[in-house]
C-alpha cells in the first residue's frame, strides 16, 4: 500500500494487538483499518505512533482529495473527528479505514483527554453543589409513600 498523502510505501507497525500502516520516513501519516483507531486508543501501549520518523522536507497538499490506500480508486471523505471540530480525518466510505496526518493522533488524544477532564470537573461541581445544605433544604421532597424503600400506600376500594 502507498501513502494517500505523499505516495511513499506504507510500513506495518504493531502496537499492542493491532498492526497499523505508517508512512515511515515520508509524511509521517498513519492508516488505521476499520476499528483499529478505537483499539489503539483503548489499548494504547506505545508512544511509537506519536514519534513516527518523517521527512520534514516532504511536501503534502492537505487540500488534495485522497484515495483510500486499501481500496485504491475510492476517494476518502474528510470530516471532523468530533463535535469539537479540532481535528479533520479522512475516512474511506467503502472499507471504513481512517487516515491521520502527522500530528493528528496526538491532537485527538489531547482532545479526548480535555473532554474527560471537563466532564469530571462538571461532575465534581454538581456533586458539591447538590451536597450543600442550602440546596438540600430547597430541593423538592418526594410525596409521602414515594420514598424509596417505603411500602406502597394502601389501596382504596
Amino acid at each position: 500500500m502507498n501513502c494517500p498523502a505523499c505516495d511513499n510505501p506504507l510500513t506495518e507497525m504493531t502496537v499492542g494487538q493491532v498492526t497499523i500502516d505508517v508512512c515511515q520516513g515520508g509524511c509521517g501519516g498513519i492508516w488505521f483499518d476499520n476499528f483499529e483507531l478505537k483499539k489503539v486508543d483503548d489499548d494504547f501501549t506505545g508512544a511509537a505512533l506519536l514519534l513516527i520518523e518523517r521527512d520534514d522536507h516532504q511536501l503534502v497538499d492537505y487540500e488534495r482529495r485522497r484515495h483510500c490506500p486499501r481500496c485504491g480508486d475510492v476517494v476518502m471523505m474528510r470530516h471532523f473527528f468530533s463535535d469539537r471540530r479540532q481535528v479533520e480525518v479522512d475516512t474511506c466510505p467503502h472499507c471504513a479505514g481512517a487516515w491521520l496526518d502527522a500530528g493528528e493522533l496526538s491532537m485527538i488524544r489531547r482532545e479526548i483527554h480535555e473532554k474527560q477532564q471537563q466532564e469530571e470537573a462538571t461532575r465534581l461541581y454538581f456533586r458539591k453543589f447538590f451536597e450543600q445544605d442550602y440546596v438540600k433544604t430547597r430541593m423538592p421532597q418526594p410525596p409521602p409513600g414515594d420514598v424509596p424503600g417505603s411500602p406502597p400506600p394502601p389501596s382504596v376500594g
